[in-house]
């Protein structure tokens, strides 16, 4: 067991005690000359600064002239000044601080120390700023902490109103608060939430991720469903594969890129409609992009990509010399006989058939001697053939 620490004498506190104000001083003079960012902050920061220099020496000094076994050093020093200071400077500009006043004091404690009590009182500073230290990172990581829940909130209400398509002043100052004010090129990807997994732990992952594929990123768990919308996004691919390791099995769907946050309604349903219809090609890749899966969202009910499916299939081939290219996709997929059978039923030469198959791909961009893009074009026509679906009107 360590020998009981020895208490400074009666003389050597009363010296310290009447040199505080000269020590507080001379602090905040060492500041202005060796920190050019306590020259930048504004007269009611400086002055703020200023009273927890001088909090820290009086504390110090109660501290000194106690049994130096307990000392509420938050209390006293940090509770001088407001909790939005921790917003004006920096941790390792409080430890700027602290170094500063701690300096100074041990520069002149052993001058003001009785005779025979310098050591004594040299050793009280050293450990008066263990503590003082220990109490700055308690501070900034309770300030850290309160920022990072309130963060969480408003970035699941940011979420909550991109899908519901609320883009109003609410959501703007909520986004303008989260740093998303002229974020632009905006991405949803929607995933599977981890089995198991708790959602604290795999949005810090998912945002870390998103961080390395230079992209900035809000993130909401839906119950089995997580809602990703990304900033900045030059790949959307690329970024759905960073997110990818840190999402559950599953469908992982990508809506399309629009210009910024306000219009990411758009993409958000479409990811999640993509998400909900994917089991419908279980041979979808992942991640796959929600235009891809047309058919398979059409088939759940979804009205923009059934129009979006006939617009972009259809209609190109109807605008063909004649309609042909029409007739064959309609010839091949109904018949499914081939090149020959195509050719037989349409009366034209087998190569003529081929050539067709060509342009349409061409002009569509979906290749029908593919299963799953065959299947689409074939889905595609048979919703021109029923014609147009009017919304249901809500009954009175």
């Amino acid at each position: 067991m360590s020998a009981e620490r020895r208490a400074p004498s009666e003389a050597t506190r009363a010296r310290v005690a009447r040199a505080a104000g000269d020590l507080g001083a001379a602090a905040v003079q060492q500041m202005e000359a060796d920190h050019a960012w306590y020259r930048g902050l504004s007269a009611e920061n400086r002055s703020w600064v200023g009273l927890v220099a001088q909090a820290g020496i009086s504390s110090f000094l109660d501290w000194f002239g106690g049994d130096q076994q307990h000392a509420a050093v938050t209390a006293d020093v940090f509770g001088t000044a407001p909790r939005e200071l921790t917003r004006s400077i920096s941790l390792a500009q409080t430890l700027d601080l602290l170094r500063t006043v701690i300096g100074v004091v041990e520069r002149e404690i052993a001058d003001l120390a009785a005779p025979g009590e310098g050591d004594l009182a040299l050793e009280a500073v050293l450990r008066y700023s263990r503590e003082v230290a220990f109490s700055a990172a308690e501070v900034y990581a309770q300030a850290a902490e309160a920022r990072g829940a309130w963060d969480a909130r408003l970035e699941s209400l940011v979420v909550d109103a991109v899908i519901r398509g609320e883009a109003d002043d609410s959501m703007q100052s909520r986004a303008a608060a989260l740093g998303w004010g002229a974020v632009t090129r905006v991405v949803v990807v929607v995933g599977s939430t981890p089995v198991g997994a708790a959602p604290a732990p795999v949005v810090t992952d998912l945002h870390r991720a998103a961080r390395r594929a230079g992209a900035e990123l809000l993130v909401a768990i839906h119950g089995p469903r997580i809602i990703c919308i990304g900033g900045g996004v030059t790949d959307a691919h690329a970024l759905a594969t960073a997110l990818d390791p840190h999402l559950g099995d599953g469908p992982l769907v990508i809506g399309p890129t629009v210009p910024h946050l306000f219009a990411a309604g758009r993409s958000a349903r479409a990811a999640i409609s993509g998400h909900t219809a994917a089991p419908a090609w279980p041979a979808a890749p992942r991640p796959v992009h929600s235009d891809d899966l047309f058919a398979e969202r059409a088939l759940i009910g979804d009205l923009p990509a059934r129009g979006a499916l006939v617009a972009r299939v259809v209609q190109p081939l109807l605008d063909s010399p004649g309609g042909t290219l029409l007739e064959t996709a309609a010839a091949w997929l109904d018949g499914d006989a081939g090149v020959e059978g195509t050719a037989r039923t349409l009366i034209v030469h087998p190569n003529t058939v081929r050539y067709r198959l060509a342009g349409i791909t061409k002009a569509i961009g979906y290749d029908l001697t593919d299963a799953h893009d065959a299947q689409t074009v074939r889905t595609a026509l048979a919703l021109h053939r029923l014609g147009p679906v009017a919304r249901a009107t809500p009954r009175q």
